[in-house]
C-alpha cells in the first residue's frame, strides 16, 4: 500500500494538488480517489493503543478470573507490543468483585518491563491504596451525566469533581501522573449538551493537565475510548483520527461494558481497531497475530467466544500476511 500517511502534511497537500491536476492519476495509474486522499490527509502516522481489557474488560464479565490468569494475560499483552495496559481498578470489592485482587495483580506485575500500567482510582482512599501497591500512574473519571454519575460512583458531578481534586493534589505531591476520563454515558437522561461535556472536561483538565480521555468518548492532549453498543466505534475512531487524535483505548475481544450503564455493550475490540489501522497503513507497534493469541487465551478462560469480528473472520480464512 502506498504510504500516504507517512508523508509530511506539506507533501500530502502537494499530492492532493497533483491529483486535482490529473498528474497523480497518470503517475500511479489512477489508483487513488480524491475522497480517499482527503480522508488520509490529516491522520497521524502512528496510533497509540491503550489496552483496557484486564480492567474495563474483565470487570463486567460473568466469571471471576483467577489472579494468575490475569497476570499471564497482561504479560501476553505487553509482549504483543502494547505500550500501556490498564491492569485493574482500586475500587471497593463490594461494588466490583471481579477486581477484588488488585493488590495481588499489582504485586505480580511489578517487575514486568516494556509497558506502563495506570490504574483507576475513584477517590482518595483508592489512590492511597494504589500507591501503596506500587502504582506509578493513576486514572480518574467523571461523568457529564448527572444520573450516570450517581449510579456509577454514588455521587453528583460536583461532588465527584471535589473528590478528584483531592486525588489530583495528592498525586501532584508525589509526582504521580494522572489521566482523566470524561464519560459521555447517558442511558437514563438522554443526550448530554456539549456545554456540559466541555465544563466537566475543562474541570478535569485544569486539575491535572495530563492526557485527557474523552469517552464516547490541541489533539496531543485528547484520546478516545469507545464502546460498541450501536456498532459505531470504528467509525468514531476513524473520525477521531481525521481531526488528529492519535491515542485510542480498546479491549481485547471486545470484552467489558459498564455494570452501571444498562444496555451498554463491550468496548470496541482491539483486534478490530488494529486491523483497521493496519489496513490504513498506520503504525501501532502491535503484533496482531501474537495479540490474537491473548484474545483466544482469555476467551477460553471466560468460556465465551470472541467479540472481535476480525478474530472470527481470520479464524475461518488464511489472511494475507500484510493484514497481520
Amino acid at each position: 500500500m502506498f504510504g500516504f500517511h507517512n508523508l509530511s502534511r506539506q507533501m500530502r497537500n502537494v499530492l492532493l494538488y497533483e491529483y486535482d491536476k490529473g498528474t497523480l492519476a497518470r503517475f500511479y495509474g489512477g489508483i487513488f480517489s480524491l475522497p480517499i486522499l482527503q480522508l488520509l490527509k490529516d491522520i497521524p502516522g502512528f496510533v497509540k493503543i491503550v489496552e483496557v481489557g484486564p480492567r474495563d474488560g474483565l470487570q463486567n464479565e460473568k466469571h471471576i478470573v483467577p489472579t494468575a490468569v490475569k497476570v499471564q494475560l497482561i504479560q501476553m499483552l505487553v509482549s504483543s507490543g502494547f505500550p500501556i495496559v490498564e491492569p485493574t481498578s482500586f475500587v471497593s470489592p463490594k461494588w466490583v468483585p471481579k477486581l477484588a485482587d488488585t493488590k495481588d495483580v499489582m504485586d505480580a506485575i511489578r517487575n514486568i518491563e516494556g509497558a506502563r500500567f495506570p490504574v483507576l482510582t475513584p477517590n482518595l482512599k483508592g489512590f492511597e491504596a494504589a500507591i501503596a501497591s506500587g502504582a506509578k500512574e493513576v486514572v480518574i473519571f467523571a461523568s457529564a451525566s448527572e444520573s450516570f454519575s450517581k449510579s456509577n460512583i454514588n455521587c453528583s458531578i460536583e461532588d465527584s469533581l471535589v473528590c478528584y481534586g483531592e486525588v489530583a493534589i495528592a498525586a501532584r505531591k508525589l509526582l504521580i501522573p494522572v489521566h482523566t476520563y470524561c464519560v459521555l454515558c447517558f442511558p437514563v437522561e438522554g443526550k448530554i449538551s456539549p456545554s456540559q461535556v466541555a465544563y466537566v472536561a475543562k474541570e478535569l483538565y485544569d486539575m491535572v493537565a495530563q492526557k485527557f480521555l474523552l469517552c464516547h468518548s490541541t489533539t496531543d492532549t485528547l484520546a478516545v475510548h469507545f464502546h460498541d453498543t450501536y456498532g459505531q466505534a470504528l467509525s468514531n475512531i476513524l473520525a477521531s483520527l481525521q481531526i488528529g487524535i492519535s491515542t485510542v483505548d480498546s479491549s481485547l475481544s471486545g470484552l467489558g461494558g459498564c455494570p452501571y450503564a444498562k444496555g451498554a455493550s463491550g468496548n470496541v475490540a482491539t483486534e478490530d481497531a488494529v486491523y483497521m489501522l493496519n489496513g490504513l497503513g498506520l503504525k501501532t507497534h502491535v503484533d496482531l497475530k501474537k495479540f490474537m493469541l491473548a484474545g483466544d487465551f482469555i476467551c477460553k478462560h471466560l468460556g465465551r467466544s470472541s467479540g472481535s469480528k476480525t478474530t472470527v473472520a481470520l479464524s475461518k480464512v488464511t489472511a494475507p500476511a500484510s493484514k497481520l
